[in-house]
């Protein structure tokens, strides 16, 4: 077994909108991603079908060769029909405005965002730059061009 590799170091700003709100963190040793906080200013309400840009009251700067996703919480997603719009949203390297997050109400009722609320996960992690090898043909595989559920899946 391994040791665990040493945190990434991110520098970080909070916005006026989240000066009080604790940073992002990690609600288990074994999670993958950081709990973002609403720094909403007053209750939101999302109506069924609203989608709504919350933010998350800090700003960050990713190191050359990371990017930041920003992924539903499961627990909004089944209780309530609450998910990220554009998941997952990617943090380039390079930005350095607020994060936010855009909120979808997917569900039947109503659902109201208050501040400090846990509304996404953000997940730091490498990112491959590819260099393209143009070809007249690919190499063969055993799945060929099917797609779309073509290998079995329902």
């Amino acid at each position: 077994m391994t040791a665990p590799a040493a945190p990434l170091p991110i520098p970080v700003v909070r916005t006026e909108s989240g000066v009080d709100l604790p940073l992002p963190a990690y609600a288990t040793p074994g999670a993958a991603g950081l709990d973002l906080l609403a720094a909403v200013s007053a209750r939101v309400e999302l109506r069924p079908g609203d989608r709504q840009l919350i933010p998350a009251g800090l700003r960050i700067a990713l190191p050359a060769g990371y990017e930041a996703q920003v992924r539903p919480r499961s627990g909004l997603a089944l209780r309530h029909g609450v998910t990220v719009l554009n998941t997952p949203g990617t943090i380039d390297a390079d930005y350095r405005g607020e994060v936010g997050v855009i909120l979808i109400n997917l569900g039947a009722e109503p659902f109201a965002v208050t501040r400090g609320m846990r509304i996404a996960q953000l997940v730091v992690a490498p990112v491959t730059r590819v260099a393209w090898a143009p070809l007249d043909v690919l190499p063969e595989s055993a799945r060929g061009s099917g797609g779309f559920g073509s290998t079995g899946g329902r």
